[in-house]
Protein backbone atom coordinates (compact mmCIF):
# COMPACT_ATOMS: atom_id res chain seq x y z
CA UNK A 1 0.00 0.00 0.00
CA UNK A 2 1.31 3.25 -1.31
CA UNK A 3 1.47 5.89 1.94
CA UNK A 4 1.35 9.07 0.76
CA UNK A 5 3.06 12.14 2.26
CA UNK A 6 -0.12 13.66 3.62
CA UNK A 7 -0.38 10.91 5.68
CA UNK A 8 3.11 10.59 7.39
CA UNK A 9 2.69 14.20 8.25
CA UNK A 10 -0.84 13.71 9.85
CA UNK A 11 0.74 10.68 11.91
CA UNK A 12 3.55 13.22 12.98
CA UNK A 13 0.80 15.76 13.80
CA UNK A 14 -1.18 13.33 15.92
CA UNK A 15 1.60 11.95 17.87
CA UNK A 16 2.99 15.05 18.16
CA UNK A 17 -0.74 16.70 19.68
CA UNK A 18 -0.72 13.52 21.92
CA UNK A 19 2.32 14.16 23.13
CA UNK A 20 1.39 17.75 24.47
CA UNK A 21 -1.94 16.50 25.23
CA UNK A 22 -0.06 14.15 27.82
CA UNK A 23 1.27 17.05 29.36
CA UNK A 24 -2.02 18.62 30.80
CA UNK A 25 -2.26 15.64 32.48
CA UNK A 26 1.46 15.58 34.42
CA UNK A 27 1.66 16.55 37.40
CA UNK A 28 3.95 19.67 38.82
CA UNK A 29 5.84 17.81 41.29
CA UNK A 30 4.39 14.38 40.03
CA UNK A 31 8.19 12.47 40.45
CA UNK A 32 9.77 13.28 43.92
CA UNK A 33 13.61 12.86 45.23
CA UNK A 34 15.50 14.17 47.60
CA UNK A 35 15.00 17.67 47.40
CA UNK A 36 13.62 18.19 43.62
CA UNK A 37 10.02 17.68 42.50
CA UNK A 38 9.92 17.11 38.74
CA UNK A 39 7.22 17.42 36.93
CA UNK A 40 5.48 13.74 35.41
CA UNK A 41 3.58 10.90 36.88
CA UNK A 42 4.22 8.38 39.43
CA UNK A 43 1.98 5.27 40.24
CA UNK A 44 2.83 2.37 42.76
CA UNK A 45 6.50 3.11 42.69
CA UNK A 46 7.13 4.12 39.03
CA UNK A 47 7.80 7.47 38.36
CA UNK A 48 8.33 9.13 34.52
CA UNK A 49 9.13 12.43 34.17
CA UNK A 50 7.04 14.20 32.22
CA UNK A 51 7.06 18.57 31.59
CA UNK A 52 3.37 20.21 32.51
CA UNK A 53 2.62 22.55 29.71
CA UNK A 54 3.27 25.34 31.69
CA UNK A 55 6.97 24.38 32.40
CA UNK A 56 7.12 23.12 28.48
CA UNK A 57 6.02 26.87 27.70
CA UNK A 58 7.96 28.63 29.78
CA UNK A 59 5.06 30.04 32.11
CA UNK A 60 6.79 28.48 35.12
CA UNK A 61 9.23 30.60 36.90
CA UNK A 62 11.60 29.57 40.15
CA UNK A 63 12.36 33.54 40.64
CA UNK A 64 11.18 36.91 40.04
CA UNK A 65 14.55 37.95 39.93
CA UNK A 66 16.03 40.30 36.60
CA UNK A 67 19.14 40.61 35.20
CA UNK A 68 18.69 44.34 36.32
CA UNK A 69 18.29 42.60 39.98
CA UNK A 70 21.84 41.00 40.14
CA UNK A 71 23.41 44.38 38.34
CA UNK A 72 22.23 46.70 41.00
CA UNK A 73 22.95 44.01 43.60
CA UNK A 74 26.93 43.72 42.30
CA UNK A 75 26.96 47.45 41.13
CA UNK A 76 26.36 48.53 44.97
CA UNK A 77 30.36 48.28 46.00
CA UNK A 78 33.53 48.97 44.07
CA UNK A 79 36.09 46.04 44.67
CA UNK A 80 39.84 47.02 44.91
CA UNK A 81 42.13 45.22 42.18
CA UNK A 82 45.54 44.00 42.90
CA UNK A 83 48.25 46.28 42.71
CA UNK A 84 50.55 46.49 39.87
CA UNK A 85 54.07 47.57 40.35
CA UNK A 86 53.81 51.24 39.51
CA UNK A 87 50.71 51.16 41.96
CA UNK A 88 53.11 50.24 44.17
CA UNK A 89 55.17 53.07 43.43
CA UNK A 90 52.60 55.36 43.32
CA UNK A 91 51.32 54.86 47.01
CA UNK A 92 54.68 54.96 48.59
CA UNK A 93 55.31 58.26 47.50
CA UNK A 94 51.40 59.72 47.87
CA UNK A 95 50.43 58.78 51.72
CA UNK A 96 46.96 60.07 51.13
CA UNK A 97 46.19 58.14 47.62
CA UNK A 98 46.77 55.08 50.06
CA UNK A 99 44.43 56.78 52.78
CA UNK A 100 41.92 57.05 50.23
CA UNK A 101 41.56 53.56 48.97
CA UNK A 102 41.93 52.33 52.25
CA UNK A 103 38.27 52.90 52.72
CA UNK A 104 34.69 52.22 51.09
CA UNK A 105 33.48 55.44 49.38
CA UNK A 106 30.41 55.58 50.86
CA UNK A 107 29.32 58.64 48.68
CA UNK A 108 29.15 56.25 45.80
CA UNK A 109 27.48 53.43 48.15
CA UNK A 110 23.51 52.71 48.41
CA UNK A 111 24.18 51.41 51.80
CA UNK A 112 19.94 50.48 52.29
CA UNK A 113 21.13 47.81 49.71
CA UNK A 114 23.92 46.24 51.35
CA UNK A 115 22.68 43.11 53.38
CA UNK A 116 24.12 43.52 56.87
CA UNK A 117 25.73 41.37 59.08
CA UNK A 118 23.21 39.94 61.78
CA UNK A 119 24.42 39.91 65.41
CA UNK A 120 23.08 38.18 68.65
CA UNK A 121 20.45 39.98 70.79
CA UNK A 122 22.15 38.42 73.74
CA UNK A 123 25.32 40.32 73.44
CA UNK A 124 24.99 43.98 73.26
CA UNK A 125 28.95 44.51 73.45
CA UNK A 126 29.40 41.67 70.09
CA UNK A 127 30.95 44.62 67.98
CA UNK A 128 32.23 46.98 70.09
CA UNK A 129 34.63 43.53 71.30
CA UNK A 130 35.28 43.50 67.53
CA UNK A 131 36.48 46.65 67.06
CA UNK A 132 38.95 45.99 70.02
CA UNK A 133 40.30 42.88 68.62
CA UNK A 134 40.85 44.92 65.26
CA UNK A 135 42.90 47.38 66.91
CA UNK A 136 44.61 45.46 68.79
CA UNK A 137 47.96 44.94 68.01
CA UNK A 138 47.96 41.78 67.64
CA UNK A 139 44.93 40.21 65.78
CA UNK A 140 45.14 36.97 64.47
CA UNK A 141 41.98 35.93 62.43
CA UNK A 142 41.33 31.90 61.51
CA UNK A 143 38.95 32.16 58.35
CA UNK A 144 38.35 28.21 58.13
CA UNK A 145 35.57 27.34 55.08
CA UNK A 146 35.14 25.03 52.09
CA UNK A 147 36.45 24.91 48.35
CA UNK A 148 34.59 28.33 47.91
CA UNK A 149 37.68 30.14 49.44
CA UNK A 150 40.45 27.20 47.75
CA UNK A 151 43.60 29.95 46.52
CA UNK A 152 43.17 32.38 49.33
CA UNK A 153 39.51 33.11 47.42
CA UNK A 154 37.34 35.79 49.33
CA UNK A 155 40.46 35.60 52.52
CA UNK A 156 42.78 37.13 50.35
CA UNK A 157 40.45 40.27 49.45
CA UNK A 158 39.32 40.48 53.00
CA UNK A 159 42.94 40.15 54.39
CA UNK A 160 44.08 43.15 52.02
CA UNK A 161 40.98 45.03 52.91
CA UNK A 162 41.69 45.06 56.94
CA UNK A 163 44.98 45.26 57.11
CA UNK A 164 44.96 48.26 54.66
CA UNK A 165 42.65 49.99 57.33
CA UNK A 166 44.35 48.59 60.89
CA UNK A 167 47.32 47.57 59.61
CA UNK A 168 49.20 44.75 59.24
CA UNK A 169 50.88 42.70 56.59
CA UNK A 170 52.01 39.17 55.10
CA UNK A 171 49.60 36.06 53.84
CA UNK A 172 49.45 34.17 57.15
CA UNK A 173 49.00 30.86 56.80
CA UNK A 174 50.45 28.21 54.56
CA UNK A 175 50.23 24.51 53.72
CA UNK A 176 54.00 23.06 53.61
CA UNK A 177 52.87 20.98 50.33
CA UNK A 178 50.09 23.31 48.84
CA UNK A 179 47.26 21.17 46.77
CA UNK A 180 45.87 24.50 44.97
CA UNK A 181 47.22 27.16 43.24
CA UNK A 182 47.37 29.99 45.55
CA UNK A 183 48.30 33.84 44.50
CA UNK A 184 49.51 34.70 47.98
CA UNK A 185 52.93 33.44 48.19
CA UNK A 186 55.61 31.26 46.95
CA UNK A 187 55.65 28.35 48.11
CA UNK A 188 57.64 25.24 46.31
CA UNK A 189 58.05 21.92 48.40
CA UNK A 190 60.55 19.70 47.22
CA UNK A 191 59.55 16.31 45.75
CA UNK A 192 59.59 14.15 48.85
CA UNK A 193 56.71 15.78 50.78
CA UNK A 194 53.40 14.44 51.43
CA UNK A 195 50.17 15.86 52.80
CA UNK A 196 47.38 14.70 54.92
CA UNK A 197 44.19 16.21 55.90
CA UNK A 198 42.10 15.66 58.53
CA UNK A 199 39.46 16.42 56.42
CA UNK A 200 40.06 14.28 53.02
CA UNK A 201 38.32 11.41 52.67
CA UNK A 202 40.57 9.84 50.36
CA UNK A 203 43.52 9.80 53.14
CA UNK A 204 43.28 7.21 56.18
CA UNK A 205 43.59 9.28 59.25
CA UNK A 206 46.21 9.12 62.00
CA UNK A 207 45.07 7.13 65.05
CA UNK A 208 46.59 9.85 66.89
CA UNK A 209 44.36 12.74 65.02
CA UNK A 210 46.95 15.38 66.04
CA UNK A 211 46.03 17.50 62.83
CA UNK A 212 46.57 21.12 64.63
CA UNK A 213 44.57 24.24 64.39
CA UNK A 214 45.02 24.10 60.37
CA UNK A 215 43.63 20.31 60.49
CA UNK A 216 46.46 19.26 58.11
CA UNK A 217 50.00 17.95 58.59
CA UNK A 218 52.66 17.59 55.67
CA UNK A 219 55.33 14.86 55.79
CA UNK A 220 58.44 13.53 54.37
CA UNK A 221 58.63 10.53 55.08
CA UNK A 222 55.43 8.16 55.66
CA UNK A 223 53.40 8.06 58.63
CA UNK A 224 53.87 4.94 60.61
CA UNK A 225 51.01 3.99 63.70
CA UNK A 226 54.06 2.52 65.41
CA UNK A 227 57.18 4.44 66.30
CA UNK A 228 60.72 1.62 65.50
CA UNK A 229 62.75 0.64 67.39
CA UNK A 230 66.17 1.80 68.45
CA UNK A 231 67.83 -1.39 65.50
CA UNK A 232 65.23 -0.50 63.05
CA UNK A 233 66.02 3.47 63.23
CA UNK A 234 69.56 2.80 63.32
CA UNK A 235 68.76 0.31 59.68
CA UNK A 236 66.96 3.83 58.33
CA UNK A 237 68.59 6.05 55.87
CA UNK A 238 68.83 10.30 56.87
CA UNK A 239 66.13 12.20 54.52
CA UNK A 240 65.97 15.84 53.54
CA UNK A 241 63.71 17.55 52.44
CA UNK A 242 62.97 21.01 52.02
CA UNK A 243 60.94 24.28 50.97
CA UNK A 244 61.30 27.47 48.90
CA UNK A 245 59.60 30.41 50.14
CA UNK A 246 59.35 34.24 48.17
CA UNK A 247 57.04 37.00 47.90
CA UNK A 248 54.55 36.68 44.88
CA UNK A 249 54.26 39.31 42.45
CA UNK A 250 50.87 38.54 42.13
CA UNK A 251 48.94 39.80 44.88
CA UNK A 252 47.78 42.27 46.85
CA UNK A 253 50.79 44.52 47.69
CA UNK A 254 50.44 44.10 51.33
CA UNK A 255 51.20 39.98 51.19
CA UNK A 256 54.46 40.50 49.51
CA UNK A 257 56.05 41.91 53.66
CA UNK A 258 56.58 39.23 55.83
CA UNK A 259 59.17 38.90 58.37
CA UNK A 260 58.19 36.75 60.69
CA UNK A 261 58.21 33.15 59.73
CA UNK A 262 56.67 29.82 61.80
CA UNK A 263 57.31 26.68 61.10
CA UNK A 264 54.66 24.99 62.71
CA UNK A 265 55.16 21.39 64.27
CA UNK A 266 54.14 17.86 66.21
CA UNK A 267 54.73 14.23 66.35
CA UNK A 268 58.45 14.72 66.51
CA UNK A 269 60.35 11.90 68.22
CA UNK A 270 63.07 11.74 66.45
CA UNK A 271 66.08 14.27 65.59
CA UNK A 272 65.86 16.34 63.18
CA UNK A 273 68.06 19.44 61.70
CA UNK A 274 66.64 22.23 60.48
CA UNK A 275 68.96 24.85 58.31
CA UNK A 276 67.58 28.42 57.06
CA UNK A 277 69.20 29.50 54.07
CA UNK A 278 68.34 33.36 52.84
CA UNK A 279 69.82 33.44 49.02
CA UNK A 280 72.03 30.59 49.41
CA UNK A 281 73.42 32.17 52.70
CA UNK A 282 72.96 30.29 56.19
CA UNK A 283 71.12 32.04 58.52
CA UNK A 284 69.90 30.04 60.72
CA UNK A 285 70.67 26.02 62.50
CA UNK A 286 68.87 24.06 64.88
CA UNK A 287 67.20 21.07 66.07
CA UNK A 288 64.01 20.74 66.30
CA UNK A 289 62.50 19.71 69.77
CA UNK A 290 61.91 16.05 69.66
CA UNK A 291 59.34 15.62 72.57
CA UNK A 292 56.34 14.75 70.56
CA UNK A 293 54.28 18.07 71.17
CA UNK A 294 53.12 20.71 69.22
CA UNK A 295 55.93 23.27 68.87
CA UNK A 296 56.50 26.80 66.81
CA UNK A 297 60.18 26.97 64.67
CA UNK A 298 60.57 30.70 64.52
CA UNK A 299 62.56 32.33 61.87
CA UNK A 300 63.06 36.29 62.05
CA UNK A 301 64.23 38.21 59.16
CA UNK A 302 65.13 42.24 58.79
CA UNK A 303 63.36 42.14 55.29
CA UNK A 304 60.98 39.81 53.20
CA UNK A 305 63.25 37.10 52.13
CA UNK A 306 63.56 36.93 48.31
CA UNK A 307 64.41 33.48 48.32
CA UNK A 308 64.07 31.51 51.82
CA UNK A 309 64.95 28.09 51.87
CA UNK A 310 64.08 25.96 54.73
CA UNK A 311 65.75 22.27 54.84
CA UNK A 312 65.26 19.71 57.27
CA UNK A 313 66.89 16.06 58.06
CA UNK A 314 65.90 13.03 59.36
CA UNK A 315 65.31 9.72 59.38
CA UNK A 316 61.74 9.76 60.76
CA UNK A 317 59.70 13.04 59.63
CA UNK A 318 57.52 15.34 62.21
CA UNK A 319 54.10 16.52 61.25
CA UNK A 320 54.08 19.98 59.67
CA UNK A 321 50.99 21.68 60.44
CA UNK A 322 52.17 24.36 58.03
CA UNK A 323 53.85 28.26 57.69
CA UNK A 324 52.99 31.03 58.92
CA UNK A 325 54.41 34.22 57.14
CA UNK A 326 53.22 37.53 58.78
CA UNK A 327 54.41 40.79 59.45
CA UNK A 328 54.84 40.95 63.02
CA UNK A 329 51.83 43.12 64.46
CA UNK A 330 48.10 44.40 63.64
CA UNK A 331 45.92 42.24 61.11
CA UNK A 332 46.80 38.65 60.22
CA UNK A 333 44.43 36.46 58.69
CA UNK A 334 44.65 32.73 58.02
CA UNK A 335 43.05 31.21 55.14
CA UNK A 336 42.06 27.57 55.79
CA UNK A 337 40.26 25.32 53.03
CA UNK A 338 38.84 22.52 53.09
CA UNK A 339 37.50 21.15 49.84
CA UNK A 340 34.39 18.80 50.58
CA UNK A 341 34.17 19.42 54.15
CA UNK A 342 30.46 21.10 55.99
CA UNK A 343 32.28 21.95 59.06
CA UNK A 344 31.53 19.05 61.39
CA UNK A 345 34.88 17.66 62.02
CA UNK A 346 36.49 20.17 64.46
CA UNK A 347 35.20 17.65 67.52
CA UNK A 348 36.79 14.85 66.00
CA UNK A 349 40.50 16.09 65.99
CA UNK A 350 43.33 16.14 68.84
CA UNK A 351 41.79 18.67 71.16
CA UNK A 352 45.02 18.82 73.42
CA UNK A 353 47.22 19.46 70.09
CA UNK A 354 44.08 21.96 68.57
CA UNK A 355 44.45 23.71 71.94
CA UNK A 356 48.28 24.23 72.56
CA UNK A 357 48.46 25.16 69.36
CA UNK A 358 45.85 27.76 69.22
CA UNK A 359 47.07 29.22 72.79
CA UNK A 360 50.49 29.78 70.16
CA UNK A 361 48.64 31.47 67.58
CA UNK A 362 46.31 33.54 69.86
CA UNK A 363 43.62 33.65 67.37
CA UNK A 364 41.11 36.40 68.39
CA UNK A 365 38.66 36.00 65.17
CA UNK A 366 37.42 33.04 63.75
CA UNK A 367 35.23 33.04 60.26
CA UNK A 368 33.49 29.97 59.56
CA UNK A 369 32.28 29.78 56.14
CA UNK A 370 30.42 26.51 55.26
CA UNK A 371 26.77 24.84 54.32
CA UNK A 372 27.12 24.35 50.67
CA UNK A 373 28.82 21.21 50.39
CA UNK A 374 26.08 19.41 52.74
CA UNK A 375 23.36 20.93 50.71
CA UNK A 376 22.87 18.41 48.39
CA UNK A 377 22.57 15.89 51.31
CA UNK A 378 19.92 17.15 53.10
CA UNK A 379 16.08 15.50 53.08
CA UNK A 380 13.80 17.31 54.60
CA UNK A 381 13.84 20.34 57.73
CA UNK A 382 14.74 17.62 60.37
CA UNK A 383 18.37 16.82 58.20
CA UNK A 384 18.49 20.69 58.57
CA UNK A 385 17.94 21.20 62.16
CA UNK A 386 20.16 18.09 62.59
CA UNK A 387 23.54 19.73 60.61
CA UNK A 388 23.19 23.17 62.47
CA UNK A 389 22.63 21.52 65.79
CA UNK A 390 26.34 19.99 64.84
CA UNK A 391 27.79 23.17 63.40
CA UNK A 392 26.56 25.04 67.06
CA UNK A 393 28.86 22.40 68.78
CA UNK A 394 31.98 22.42 66.50
CA UNK A 395 31.68 26.33 67.68
CA UNK A 396 31.13 25.38 70.79
CA UNK A 397 34.34 22.93 70.69
CA UNK A 398 36.46 25.43 69.05
CA UNK A 399 35.65 28.75 71.82
CA UNK A 400 36.62 25.84 74.63
CA UNK A 401 39.83 26.33 73.37
CA UNK A 402 40.15 29.55 72.25
CA UNK A 403 39.31 31.79 74.98
CA UNK A 404 37.13 35.11 74.23
CA UNK A 405 37.59 34.69 70.70
CA UNK A 406 34.30 36.09 68.48
CA UNK A 407 32.88 34.05 65.80
CA UNK A 408 31.46 35.30 62.38
CA UNK A 409 29.68 32.69 59.91
CA UNK A 410 29.24 33.36 56.66
CA UNK A 411 26.04 31.02 55.40
CA UNK A 412 26.19 29.11 52.03
CA UNK A 413 25.48 31.04 48.31
CA UNK A 414 22.34 30.27 46.32
CA UNK A 415 23.14 26.77 45.24
CA UNK A 416 20.78 25.09 41.95
CA UNK A 417 20.03 22.15 40.92
CA UNK A 418 18.39 20.88 37.71
CA UNK A 419 14.35 20.27 37.70
CA UNK A 420 12.76 19.65 34.44
CA UNK A 421 15.43 20.90 32.88
CA UNK A 422 16.59 24.02 33.68
CA UNK A 423 18.44 25.15 36.98
CA UNK A 424 16.64 25.94 40.56
CA UNK A 425 17.43 26.85 43.69
CA UNK A 426 17.42 24.00 46.20
CA UNK A 427 14.40 24.05 48.07
CA UNK A 428 15.82 23.30 51.40
CA UNK A 429 18.05 25.94 50.57
CA UNK A 430 16.01 28.96 52.13
CA UNK A 431 15.42 27.37 55.28
CA UNK A 432 19.06 26.01 55.89
CA UNK A 433 20.16 29.65 55.89
CA UNK A 434 17.33 30.67 58.37
CA UNK A 435 18.47 27.95 60.22
CA UNK A 436 21.95 29.29 60.78
CA UNK A 437 21.38 32.20 61.21
CA UNK A 438 18.93 31.28 64.09
CA UNK A 439 21.44 28.93 65.19
CA UNK A 440 24.34 31.38 64.79
CA UNK A 441 22.45 33.65 66.87
CA UNK A 442 21.67 31.51 69.49
CA UNK A 443 25.29 30.67 70.20
CA UNK A 444 26.66 34.60 70.20
CA UNK A 445 27.48 34.40 66.37
CA UNK A 446 27.38 36.65 64.24
CA UNK A 447 26.06 35.84 61.13
CA UNK A 448 26.24 37.22 57.33
CA UNK A 449 23.70 35.57 54.58
CA UNK A 450 25.70 35.31 51.37
CA UNK A 451 22.40 34.07 49.82
CA UNK A 452 20.66 37.12 50.31
CA UNK A 453 23.78 38.80 49.62
CA UNK A 454 23.83 37.51 45.95
CA UNK A 455 20.39 38.20 45.71
CA UNK A 456 18.47 35.54 46.94
CA UNK A 457 16.61 32.48 45.16
CA UNK A 458 16.91 32.19 41.76
CA UNK A 459 20.08 34.85 41.96
CA UNK A 460 22.39 31.63 41.45
CA UNK A 461 21.42 30.85 37.54
CA UNK A 462 22.00 35.17 36.82
CA UNK A 463 25.51 35.22 38.37
CA UNK A 464 26.36 32.53 36.07
CA UNK A 465 25.03 34.37 32.72
CA UNK A 466 26.66 37.61 34.28
CA UNK A 467 30.46 35.60 34.54
CA UNK A 468 30.39 36.24 38.26
CA UNK A 469 30.36 32.32 38.93
CA UNK A 470 31.64 29.38 37.00
CA UNK A 471 29.19 27.50 35.50
CA UNK A 472 29.59 24.80 38.13
CA UNK A 473 27.24 26.76 39.25
CA UNK A 474 29.24 26.82 42.84
CA UNK A 475 32.77 28.30 42.68
CA UNK A 476 33.00 32.32 41.94
CA UNK A 477 35.11 33.59 39.14
CA UNK A 478 37.60 35.94 39.85
CA UNK A 479 35.54 39.12 39.30
CA UNK A 480 32.42 37.36 41.48
CA UNK A 481 35.20 36.99 44.49
CA UNK A 482 35.72 40.58 44.87
CA UNK A 483 32.39 41.77 44.55
CA UNK A 484 30.89 38.92 46.96
CA UNK A 485 34.09 39.84 49.32
CA UNK A 486 33.94 43.67 48.80
CA UNK A 487 29.79 43.55 49.86
CA UNK A 488 30.77 41.23 52.87
CA UNK A 489 34.26 43.75 54.02
CA UNK A 490 31.84 46.73 53.28
CA UNK A 491 29.09 45.06 55.73
CA UNK A 492 31.42 44.75 58.64
CA UNK A 493 33.04 48.03 58.05
CA UNK A 494 29.53 49.86 58.37
CA UNK A 495 28.99 48.36 62.00
CA UNK A 496 32.90 48.69 62.48
CA UNK A 497 32.41 52.25 62.28
CA UNK A 498 28.84 53.25 63.44
CA UNK A 499 28.92 52.39 67.15
CA UNK A 500 25.12 52.77 67.55
CA UNK A 501 24.00 50.94 64.44
CA UNK A 502 24.64 47.22 64.58
CA UNK A 503 20.94 45.79 63.26
CA UNK A 504 20.26 44.92 59.98
CA UNK A 505 19.53 47.03 57.82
Amino acid sequence: MRVRPIQISLFILFILGALFGLMFLSQKGGVQKAQTQDDGFSYEGISLKYPTYRTFLGLEKDSTLTREDILKVTQVVTPLDIETEEDEVTLISDASEEKIKELPDFSKIDTTQLVRIRYPDSNPDFVSELRKKFSSRNCRIIHYGDSQIEGDRITAYLRNRLQRMYGGSGPGFLPIKPVYRQISAVIEPSDNWERYAFFDPTKKKFSHRKYGTYLSVSRFTQYQKSLPDSIALDSLPVQKASVVIGKSDDTYRKFRRFTNIGLHYGNCNFPIKVSVYNDGALIQQDSLIADGRYHQYKIRTSVTPTNLKIELEGKISADFYGLTLDGGSRVQIDNVAMRGASGTIFANASAATYGRMVRQLKPKIFIMQYGGNTMPYLKDSTDVDKYTKRIASQVNWIRKRAKNASFIFIGPTDMCLPVNGKMETYPLLPYLNAKLMETCLDNNVAYWSMYHAMGGKGSMELWVDEKLTAKDYMHFTWKGTKIISELFFTALYLDLKEPDNNDNA
